[in-house]
């Protein structure tokens, strides 16, 4: 089985001579096979469960056993002859003990080989390959998705921003209308004055053209009482200084009444035209006043209405872009959950992976320590066969 080695030596010889040229020349049995005992036990005990080294156990034990064998019988007593059985028979254990070893040692070897090649590290980014493109599609819609939000609450944003801006406007708009309809109050209670004022100035006129027609009636009456007076056939003839005539009088007072008569009526139209003017021209402007406010409210009620009518679109595109954030991110959570659950079903195979992975390096260590202590007790199970 095993070449004669170090220990094969005296397989041709007597057993005193191959192992006493270390001792010089003397051979001590009971204290050999005592040691040589220990030893292949403790070798025996100590390589349960190890992998196989048959090349270097066998050498070793096969130069022993052509040792042992090929020694002259009869050298030996009876006692030391069966110890000899003995040690023969323990070391064919031995051996096949080490030759089952070796077979497990390659079963093993295989299995984990094996295992190696369907979850070794190399497999498990094949078994994972067919995912890189979906998470690679998954996280470009994730940022095309992140991007698009953005741009939404950018808009969403400079909607508001424009909301705000118009709000503004519209308060200054109204505060504005408030202004030019507070003016326009004003003007209509200044409108309703000067109407007072024109009736109150066409009542006196009328008061005072009534006071006219009543003079000219007095005076009427009384140049007829006059006249009727002096066209009398009433003859008297007096000695006296001339009298004052009363014609030239009458006349000269109905021309004065008359004068002044035309003089007030010519100040008091003079008087009522120019107000009336005055009024006209502050009717005329107040209704100007008031045809352009009217414009100006018009427009700013246009201009309300088109801004009222924007801040409801604008309303209207905010609810529309709130719904459609919270539609994609709500379709999109599902996704993500799942590729969240994905992602934990990996790493956790992953973690046990890695957990058998730490298991079999531990199993080997402890199997390569155990191989180096074999090795060790091999090497000084050679060394006292060697003497």
């Amino acid at each position: 089985m095993g070449s004669s080695g170090a220990c094969g030596r005296g397989g041709s010889g007597s057993l005193s001579s191959s192992y006493g040229r270390g001792s010089g020349g003397g051979f001590s049995v009971g204290s050999f096979t005592g040691g040589l005992g220990g030893c292949i036990g403790g070798a025996v005990g100590g390589s349960v469960g190890l992998w196989g080294f048959g090349g270097g156990i066998g050498s070793a034990v096969g130069g022993f056993g052509g040792a042992v064998g090929g020694g002259d019988a009869g050298i030996l007593p009876a006692d030391e002859k069966t110890t000899m059985q003995d040690l023969n028979s323990r070391l064919a254990s031995y051996l096949d003990k080490v030759q089952k070893l070796e077979k497990e040692n390659t079963d093993l070897e295989t299995k984990i080989r094996d295992w190696y090649d369907r979850q070794g590290p190399k497999n498990v980014k094949k078994d994972y390959s067919c995912y890189y493109d979906t998470i690679e599609d998954l996280k470009n819609q994730i940022v095309q998705i992140t991007v698009e939000n953005n741009k939404i609450l950018v808009d969403i944003d400079n909607s508001r921003m424009t909301m705000d801006d118009f709000r503004v406007k519209f308060e200054m708009e109204q505060s504005l209308r408030q202004a030019v309809e507070a003016d326009i109050n004003g003007l209509r209670k200044v409108l309703d004055d000067l109407t007072m004022q024109k009736s109150d100035l066409e009542m006196q006129c009328e008061s005072l053209q009534e006071e006219l027609v009543a003079l000219k009636k007095n005076h009427e009456e009384e140049m007829s009482q006059l006249c009727g007076q002096s066209t009398g056939d009433v003859n008297v003839e007096m000695n006296a200084t001339p009298g004052v005539d009363l014609t030239k009088i009458l006349n000269e007072m109905r021309e004065d009444y008359e004068k002044l008569s035309a003089k007030n009526r010519s100040d008091i139209e003079q008087q009522y035209e120019t107000q009336m003017r005055q009024i006209e021209q502050e009717v005329m402007t107040c209704s100007q006043e008031v045809e352009s406010s009217n414009k100006e409210v018009t427009k700013l009620r246009h201009t309300v209405q088109e801004l009222e009518i924007e801040l409801q679109s604008q309303f209207s595109m905010k609810s529309a872009l709130e719904k459609s954030l919270e539609d994609t991110e709500n379709r999109y959570s599902g996704q993500l959950q799942q590729i969240k659950g994905q992602i934990s079903i990996l790493e956790g195979q992953l973690t046990d992976i890695r957990a058998e992975i730490e298991c079999q390096n531990q199993e080997y260590s402890l199997l390569l320590s155990t191989k180096m202590r074999l090795e060790q007790e091999i090497k000084t199970y050679c060394s006292l066969l060697e003497g």
